[in-house]
């Protein structure tokens, strides 16, 4: 079972929003002047004119009067965007609809454990899940998961928002499968990207010290040759700023579930591992996978994958590497909860793998990464990239949690949730729930002006989303044809290797024949149509890198003689000069 991934956990235990009980014979008129009050007093901004927004919910309002009085319950796991919703959309939808909405907040291993649940036995356990993205390969396979693009067209067509504007949802393509069908609709997105303290980047004494013992400038890292002497000379150099000893590097290596997903969540990508291709690399993607078709065919070299190779063991040597050496001792006893806080203390020189959905609790008045003025003395950036990395991969990872709605949930239950789903991503509601938890989903929301105002306080937040680099971090794609049972492996396998029971190549190895035992079950088991498993025919590392060479491919690649590039860096404020000054044009 994966555990809640993102720390943003207001505790362990299940958070339960209690519905709005409202009175029996509520009426349309009711329902509009909640709607009113909403709009006016709770919705703002949007990129809608206020009158728009009053016609948006007043189709909302009439397309539930059937389901007045019924009680709808949904689920998502506990991120401050959805608490938002839970606490403040779940309300105002029940005022305006005369629905009773239940959204319940879980964290996320439980959300997964229980959509298992309903998947497997057909019992309807919730009325719609928000359920991560990294999904899709497994809804599209097992076919349990509704195609929404079938049921906006079909039995869910006369409650389908027409200002819904699909094209408008930055993430789309993540919820989308082989068939081109949309199966889960993006409610929230979030990346992992480079945090760095601008302030001691930019200080003059430091930057001259950088340069004459690398010979470069000091700056935002190109490449992991520059993140490591970055992390060197903060930790080994620098030592100590303002009295405060400082280290080059922060992450965290307890074997934990957390553990998992801080690899799965395309760190071996970042190195270089797989192939080239946005949104996950093909014919090999980020996990190692390689794909026939669509059918996984293997994990292991010996199959044609790169779970093993050189590219990812070189991605988990230089995880254990830069903790060891650059990170505060106790980092390694540290899960991913644990760990995240400690930038925000001070020490911090830069982190590699860093998300964006921290921005709020770092930008907090009082913090020793923020001025007397609320401005934040750290920035985000792209993430550098390892030697094995070529133009063309991913470069990152992107959360998108997502609506998704089950067969098993009746008909009249589903177009009821999924009222209540088009809700939290309308644009009546999604800018000022932008707003509020800074995970974006919709183009408009993230050039409204009301952000290019807020973006000095947001450390580059607003700038990456903005710029052309954010096509190159997604989610977990359509290749993993059974997330949750795939998942669990990483954290078992990687903690070896951080905990030093196993070298990285041997743990790599061990991943990867584990991960081919279970896409080799699903083969046998043969439930999961014309794109479950087949499993390529084992054959020798030589084959397959002769293979990749004569196909145009990239994976998998030989070892490099020199694994150390020579450091690149990039100014942060040239950077984001370069990046365009107004939205793309759509059609």
């Amino acid at each position: 079972m994966i555990t809640n991934r993102r720390k943003l956990l207001l505790g362990s235990a299940a958070v339960l929003a209690a519905p709005a009980i409202l009175a029996p014979r509520h009426t349309l008129a009711q329902g509009m002047d909640a709607a009113r009050r909403w709009v006016e007093q709770e919705f703002q901004p949007s990129t809608l004119s206020r009158e728009q927004q009053m016609q948006e919910m007043e189709w909302f309002a009439r397309a539930a009067q059937p389901f007045r009085g019924q009680e709808i319950n949904v689920v998502s796991e506990t991120i401050t965007t959805h608490e938002y919703e839970a606490r403040t959309l779940a309300r105002a939808f029940s005022e305006i609809t005369g629905m009773n909405l239940r959204h319940d907040l879980l964290q996320e291993g439980d959300v997964v454990e229980k959509i298992q649940t309903q998947m497997q036995s057909g019992r309807n356990v919730y009325d719609a899940w928000v359920n991560d993205s990294d999904l899709i390969g497994t809804h599209f396979r097992y076919q349990q998961a509704v195609p929404l693009t079938d049921w906006m067209t079909g039995e869910g067509r006369e409650h389908t928002l027409p200002t819904l504007d699909l094209e408008d949802f930055i993430g789309r393509s993540f919820g989308t499968g082989p068939d081109g069908k949309l199966y889960q609709l993006p409610d929230q997105q979030f990346a992992n990207l480079y945090w760095f303290r601008y302030d001691w980047f930019t200080r003059p004494q430091i930057k001259e010290a950088f340069q004459r013992q690398f010979g470069y400038e000091l700056g935002v890292p190109v490449n992991w040759s520059a993140y490591e002497d970055i992390a060197e000379f903060f930790t080994n150099t620098v030592k100590e700023i303002d009295g405060v000893k400082v280290y080059g590097h922060m992450d965290y290596g307890k074997k934990d579930p957390s553990l998992g997903w801080r690899f799965t969540d395309a760190w071996l990508s970042m190195a270089g591992n797989g192939d080239r291709g946005i949104p996950n690399g093909k014919p090999v993607d980020e996990w190692g996978i390689r794909m026939q078709g669509c059918r996984p065919a293997g994990s292991s070299i010996d199959r044609g994958g790169d779970t093993n190779g050189p590219a990812a063991v070189y991605a988990v040597t230089k995880y254990v590497e830069w903790l060891k050496k650059y990170a505060p001792p106790e980092a390694a006893g540290m899960t991913f909860s644990e760990s995240g806080p400690v930038p925000a203390q001070g020490n911090i020189a830069q982190q590699i793998f860093w998300y964006t959905a921290f921005t709020a609790d770092m930008v907090k008045p009082g913090l020793p990464v923020v001025t007397a003025e609320g401005l934040p003395k750290w920035r985000m950036a792209p993430s550098p990239h390892g030697s094995y990395w070529k133009e063309g991969m991913k470069l990152g990872y992107q959360d998108a949690g997502s609506w998704t709605l089950l067969k098993s949930t009746p008909a009249d239950r589903r177009r009821a949730a999924w009222l209540y789903a088009q809700f939290c991503v309308a644009k009546s509601t999604s800018l000022k729930k932008s707003h509020v938890g800074l995970t974006f989903i919709r183009e408009g929301d993230i050039w409204h002006e009301s952000f290019t105002e807020r973006a000095p306080k947001l450390g580059g937040l607003i700038e990456f989303y903005r710029s052309p680099a954010r096509v190159q971090w997604t989610p977990t794609g359509v290749n993993i044809p059974d997330y949750p049972r795939l998942a669990q492996l990483w954290w078992q396998n990687i903690g070896d290797a951080s905990s030093g029971a196993k070298t990285p190549q041997q743990a790599m190895d061990a991943l990867a024949a584990a991960q081919d035992g279970v896409l080799e079950r699903l083969q046998r088991a043969n439930v999961q149509g014309e794109c479950g498993p087949q499993l390529n025919a084992r054959s020798s590392a030589e084959h397959w890198y002769e293979q990749a060479r004569k196909d145009g491919n990239i994976a998998p690649q030989r070892k490099l003689a020199d694994e150390k590039q020579r450091g690149e860096t990039v100014d942060y404020d040239t950077l984001i000069r370069g990046w365009p000054a107004s939205p793309p044009r759509r059609g």
